[in-house]
């Protein structure tokens, strides 16, 4: 599943013989399934098992071969990957056309960590001002609100005086909004050069984990749907109910 993209029947199949195991059924005996399996699917904290979603947890683990692919440039997979498919970039710039179905597999999950991972700034060389994410507080982590007239094509680099280790103020505050440049500004810099790193928004380390983008993959598709308006009460009565002296089965139930 960390390697490729599993077919929508292939993950059909092994949903159907997780359930099946799950509720007892054994040879063509079949068995009531009492709870529907998205409902299993859910987390503890809102009722559900915790089961996983074969196909979003795919594209989880998938999406870990792209941030080795950033972070990891020691590795052998980095450099036979690299010299292959996008030697004059990074992978966000990689294409498509051709190449193996590992590769296309890990592309398919590129867009993952794209929408999860922001910019660090060292010295700004390689982050595209309006391409890229890497304004702290900000919608989307992206710069909205320069004025009219700029260069689209600047990157940070450009806003940096590279001798002094502080931002360029005239030149930052004539190119933003006042509150964009505000926010601009108040992004430390060090005095030495440092490169930039990419890290992910959902770990307070910065890491990236396939928990945590599974987490985001499940709030993208519950965003769509109605919710509870206070999940933090739904959390504890869950909680509290799973620690009431009363069989586990008795739980699944409830």
């Amino acid at each position: 599943m960390g390697c490729f993209k599993l077919p929508v029947g292939l993950c059909r199949d092994i949903k159907m013989l997780i359930r099946k195991f799950w509720w007892g059924q054994r040879g063509q005996r079949r068995k009531i399934h009492w709870k529907k399996w998205d409902l299993l699917c859910k987390p503890k904290k809102e009722g559900g098992l915790g089961f996983k979603e074969l196909a979003k947890f795919n594209d989880a683990m998938l999406a870990k071969q792209v941030w080795r692919l950033i972070n990891d440039k020691n590795s052998l997979f980095y450099h036979v990957f690299k010299s292959k498919y996008f030697p004059n970039g990074t992978i966000f710039y990689a294409k498509q056309s051709y190449g193996s179905y590992a590769w296309k597999s890990i592309l398919k999950s590129r867009k993952g960590i794209s929408m999860g991972a922001k910019w660090r700034v060292g010295d700004g060389l390689s982050i595209s001002i309006f391409k890229d994410k890497w304004l702290p507080n900000a919608l989307g982590g992206r710069v909205i609100g320069a004025v009219q007239g700029v260069d689209k094509s600047m990157m940070v680099a450009n806003l940096i005086d590279a001798r002094l280790g502080c931002w360029k103020n005239h030149l930052t505050d004539s190119c933003f909004i006042p509150s964009v440049a505000t926010r601009i500004k108040a992004i430390p810099l060090s005095d030495l050069p440092q490169p930039n790193m990419l890290y992910w928004a959902f770990e307070r380390n910065g890491a990236y984990s396939v928990k945590s983008r599974y987490r985001a993959l499940y709030e993208e598709e519950r965003n769509g749907e109605a919710s509870s308006s206070n999940s933090r009460l739904v959390a504890r009565f869950w909680s509290k109910l799973r620690k009431l002296g009363v069989p586990r089965k008795v739980k699944h139930f409830l």
